[in-house]
């Protein structure tokens, strides 16, 4: 179950398409199936972008599904210190919990809803590690992160922390109430998220409730990703089909559909799905683990920069006990 949910959601303002001749409903080009592996010291992770082309999924650059897992006693792992240049990491933590520290300052718990928007820019070293009560006592562990890039006049940005908590998402309903969508960063029908972006994009979730549809506008320049966190449902006019652990490539257009499947099953009552949508950088991308530059001879100066302590270090005391960034 989601953690931001709303018992009222009639109460919300709806997002609605403007019908007429110029509505253009995107259609489903491909279905990708996510693989499944290991990030950091041993977490699950379902991973979708493998299947993409780069100009596809431009501006992101990962996709990982952190989870669902439910953890028992001593079993919580995490992702030590480890560095990053040349992107924005954004972790969005459905249920459970990570603590995050970097070599910026920057720091905090993200639990139940929080999103934390990381921008690596010309380098920093961070860690996202299960807090010592989930390690003791086990738990509930679900949670995104996505990678956005940066073009290359961003790419030596100074490094900055949004902590964004649950409650300053922006939250929306389908017509009819039967969909809830959080607005994490971007906007949809006018409604913005508080996530600050240097590369314009749309990132929200939504949960669609057995039988009901969601309709939304969408910016014509950017494009367009449907992955299922949870659940049966279908993408476009067209009804494709797409379940748990799929992403849905859509084509050209000004608005999506997403419904979701009369029949759920009892593990997941509702079909759940990011919308995902960005305007392309267009530029050269050269990666190597967890740097993402424009050529090979940046990304060798990151692997030297990291390796001589250029990118900093995050102080050994204990989480909390010194200053907070």
């Amino acid at each position: 179950m989601p953690a931001i949910t709303v018992e009222k959601p009639l109460s919300l303002p709806a997002v609605q398409v403007a019908e007429g001749a110029l509505v253009a409903y995107r259609k489903v080009q491909r279905v990708v199936d996510a693989i499944q592996t290991y990030e950091g010291e041993g977490f699950p992770v379902r991973r979708p972008f493998p299947g993409l082309s780069r100009a596809v999924a431009d501006p992101f650059v990962l996709l990982d599904q952190m989870g669902e897992v439910q953890y028992a006693p001593g079993e919580a792992k995490g992702a030590p210190d480890h560095p990053h240049r040349g992107f924005e990491t954004v972790t969005y933590m459905i249920d459970g919990e990570f603590v995050h520290r970097d070599s910026n300052g920057g720091g905090g718990v993200i639990a139940n809803g929080d999103t934390q928007w990381m921008t690596a820019g010309a380098g920093i070293v961070h860690s996202e590690m299960p807090p010592e009560k989930l390690v003791r006592s086990g738990g509930l562990f679900h949670g995104i992160q996505l990678w956005v890039n940066l073009p290359a006049a961003r790419k030596w940005a100074a490094p900055r922390y949004q902590d964004i908590r649950a409650s300053t998402v922006s939250l929306v309903r389908s017509h009819d109430g039967g969909a809830l969508v959080r607005v994490i960063a971007g906007e949809l029908d006018g409604h913005t998220g508080p996530g600050a972006t240097f590369t314009p994009i749309t990132y929200a979730h939504a949960t669609l409730l057995p039988g009901s549809r969601l309709d939304v506008p969408w910016r014509p320049d950017f494009n367009a990703l449907v992955y299922a966190l949870g659940g049966f449902g279908s993408v476009g006019v067209e009804r494709t089909a797409l379940r748990s652990g799929q992403l849905a490539v859509l084509g050209p257009g000004s608005a999506l559909r997403v419904e979701g499947s009369d029949r759920q099953d009892s593990r997941t009552p509702t079909f759940d799905v990011l919308l995902l949508g960005g305007r392309p950088i267009g530029e050269p991308v050269v990666q190597y683990g967890p740097f993402v530059m424009n050529t090979r001879e940046e990304i060798l100066e990151a692997i030297a920069d990291y390796q001589s302590g250029k990118m900093g270090y995050i102080p050994v005391t204990h989480f909390g006990a010194g200053p907070k960034g």
